[in-house]
């Protein structure tokens, strides 16, 4: 590998450290295939437990380095404990800071290392990662996880966290369209902040720390966020700001995500019931794999299911034995019995991607997590949004208010929807939905055209390659 900064580098050495949650995770092993494809040398950063996730991936790319480093401890996290999953969504923020305590051993492992990487790419929860970069003299690239959108929002209330913390409404003045949203509203993190916390100055420090970084890349495309990509250029000062998605679309073809049990057998069972039932008549309703909704919600979601006389398809994540005697992630007493010829339940996961592009399927009831908004979108179905934490309710407004390929039918993680005006909704959407429907199908054609081969994401690929060649090893 050249050692001079004076000519192109043609395999370029590269660490990607990505954060310990599905929907990061994922999307960021993706883009790194991508990469390995173009030629770049890749390490990857991950602690023992995650390693299995990075099987596919180096299956695929033998010439991929894992660097395993110890999880670091931390009070709030019990032993043997490495991911987002095995703690929810509340266990953000101590695994990142805990994270945050491989700076010093990273920093030895650049410094013992012959021929060390010549970038850094990393999570937009690891900004710390951004302090190293700048100790070792070394562009660091932020992987936004999300969307521009929301990229963009970060940018700015964690750059502005006293004012933006005073006020309930917050108007983005600033951003394309001037968007406002209610404080409670913002992503989960932020609304934690306190300046006292040390952990949390920490958070704060880390995502100032993403605007600075030499270049971020974006899971998402062109068409879809044109007018938020060039808000970040011009807002960091400069081109590096990559849209390289859906990455879901040129990831390794893995029909497993990670998920276990009898997969095809549950995908057999799912298909036959599809197969059944007519073009664009399906809805399907999932909330991710963190949420749990409490009795009331189960029963109004529900009422609301069997009042629109729609089918669907409702994946209920399971709580713990003592969350269902209290009712959460349970289905109200004789619902499927009534609902045997409508719908279909399962527990605990389905096959997402099958079953948003089944032709039956038309609409998708989604909390809108970024992967799963990038799935609808795929599979040129509406969305019908109810946004409840983290990012949900900006990529909610993206998809309601800028595109108009989705319809609001709840805000909140504790509201209770009122089941009649639920019902209504699910069968407007699905039965009248004529402009809609035509908007999902065409924003459908301009994700796939962005990573087709020319498209707008294969070329800031490509671009991302060769800038980086340019800086030399």
């Amino acid at each position: 590998m050249a050692t001079t900064a004076t000519r192109p580098n043609p395999h370029p050495h590269i660490l990607v450290f990505p954060y310990p949650a599905q929907g990061h995770m994922l999307a960021l092993l993706d883009l790194t295939h991508q990469l390995t494809l173009r030629g770049l040398t890749i390490t990857i950063l991950v602690t023992p437990k995650n390693l299995p996730f990075l099987s596919p991936l180096l299956s695929s790319h033998p010439s991929i380095t894992p660097l395993v480093f110890p999880f670091p401890s931390h009070p709030l996290i019990p032993p043997g404990v490495e991911h987002v999953k095995d703690l929810g969504n509340s266990g953000n923020l101590p695994i990142m800071v805990a994270l945050g305590k491989l700076h010093d051993p990273l920093m030895e492992w650049f410094d013992s290392h012959s021929e060390p990487p010549v970038a850094i790419v990393s999570d937009f929860f690891l900004g710390r990662t951004q302090c190293l970069a700048t100790r070792l003299q070394i562009p660091r690239l932020t992987f936004y996880s999300s969307g521009a959108f929301v990229g963009s929002i970060f940018d700015y209330i964690w750059n502005n966290v006293e004012k933006v913390k005073s006020l309930s409404e917050i108007e983005f003045g600033n951003l394309p369209g001037s968007p406002v949203f209610k404080q409670e509203h913002l992503p989960s993190l932020f609304k934690l902040y306190k300046p006292s916390d040390p952990d949390l100055e920490m958070i704060k420090d880390g995502h100032v720390a993403n605007t600075k970084s030499w270049g971020c890349f974006i899971n998402s495309f062109e068409y879809l966020e044109a007018e938020y990509v060039q808000w970040l250029k011009t807002y960091v000062g400069h081109n590096r700001v990559f849209s390289v998605g859906p990455l879901s679309l040129i990831g390794l073809d893995v029909s497993d995500r990670g998920n276990s049990g009898s997969v095809s057998e549950m995908n057999d069972q799912v298909l036959t019931w599809l197969d059944r039932c007519p073009d664009g008549s399906v809805v399907y309703v999932c909330f991710g794999s963190q949420k749990l909704l409490r009795k009331e919600q189960m029963e109004a979601l529900a009422n609301g299911l069997e009042k629109s006389g729609t089918r669907f398809i409702w994946v209920v994540k399971s709580g713990t034995t003592q969350q269902q005697v209290e009712g959460f992630g349970v289905v109200p007493y004789g619902f499927k019995q009534r609902t045997a010829g409508q719908g279909l339940v399962i527990k605990g996961w389905a096959p997402q991607v099958l079953v948003l592009n089944h032709k039956a399927v038309g609409g998708f009831l989604s909390h809108c997590g970024w992967n799963s908004v990038l799935e609808g979108i795929v599979a040129g179905v509406m969305i019908l949004a109810w946004p409840m934490e983290a990012d949900q309710f900006v990529n909610a407004r993206l998809l309601v208010d800028n595109i108009g390929v989705a319809v609001r039918v709840c805000e909140g993680a504790d509201s209770v929807p009122d089941s009649d005006e639920l019902g209504r909704a699910i069968a407007e959407v699905m039965t009248e939905g004529g402009g809609m429907k035509a908007k999902a199908k065409d924003l459908k054609e301009k994700a796939l055209a962005a990573v087709s081969h020319g498209g707008s994401s294969m070329k800031d690929l490509d671009r991302f390659v060769e800038e980086l060649g340019q800086l030399g090893g």
